[in-house]
């Protein structure tokens, strides 16, 4: 089976000690494709540098609202020069936080307007980060239309989830639906269209029940089809199938 991991962060520190170890690893557990969006401009040259020297890692680069504080304009001059430069499959992470009461809304709206713009001048998708803010998020998208993408760890309603649909948007699932005792998100998974769904770990953060308490890696992949083929009651092969196709498409990935 082919498994695409749509959302992890391997050039972070926590993988520094065995990098190359972690992807083969993923690789043997049929992880075939890893995208690993960007979090902040500092360390959008490792990004790049770790995808064009891993086969099967793909790149986003964004700034993420909860580093509010690391970003700057000029970050966002320098996002337009490199989508222009190397075309990497998105841009993101980007969203809204508003869990974190502490980060600046009005400047997070701002910024994550501005790469909106960014995106669809580009004519890229976008990978999303929402917690608290599925309304305002939405909000922004109906006003500026970029070409869909995924919303990263999707935990909205349904009534939010059909207004993403109809912007284009996939949803990512990962470690979090292993667990039982989240029988929300289980029920969401359940629900939504299966041509909606795509896989993610956010390794090395939200790892799955069997790993619980560990970090997180794109070799639990595996683990996250399981869950969401048991929630929807098909086979891993079919799950596997769609959420693959799925990504491939909301990312402009080249089927292998």
């Amino acid at each position: 089976m082919e498994l695409i991991d749509t959302h992890c962060h391997l050039d972070v520190p926590e993988f520094d000690p065995d990098r190359e170890a972690v992807l083969r690893r993923a690789q043997a557990a049929g992880v075939t494709t890893i995208v690993n969006p960007g979090i902040h401009a500092d360390e959008w040259p490792r990004l790049i540098e770790l995808a064009q020297s891993s086969p099967g890692v793909h790149y986003g680069l964004g700034l993420h609202p909860v580093y509010l504080e690391r970003h700057s304009d000029a970050d966002l001059e320098r996002l337009e020069q490199l989508l222009a430069e190397t075309r990497p499959v998105a841009v993101g992470e980007i969203g809204l936080d508003f869990y974190l009461r502490d980060l600046d809304r009005e400047r997070q709206q701002r910024l994550f307007e501005a790469q909106l713009v960014i995106a669809r001048d580009a004519d890229l998708p976008v990978i999303l980060h929402v917690r608290k803010a599925h309304d305002q998020v939405l909000q922004a998208l109906k006003r500026i239309r970029v070409r869909g993408g995924i919303a990263h760890a999707f935990n909205g309603s349904l009534q939010q989830a059909q207004q993403y649909l109809d912007l284009g948007f996939r949803f990512g699932f990962g470690g979090m639906l292993t667990f039982e005792r989240s029988r929300k998100l289980r029920e969401l998974a359940a629900a939504l269209p299966l041509e909606s769904l795509v896989l993610e770990t956010d390794a090395p953060d939200l790892t799955v029940a069997a790993h619980q308490g560990e970090r997180n890696s794109p070799e639990y992949l595996p683990d996250c089809l399981a869950a969401l083929a048991g929630v929807r009651g098909i086979a891993p092969e079919e799950a596997a199938r769609a959420t693959s196709a799925n990504a491939r498409a909301a990312l402009g990935l080249v089927e292998l």
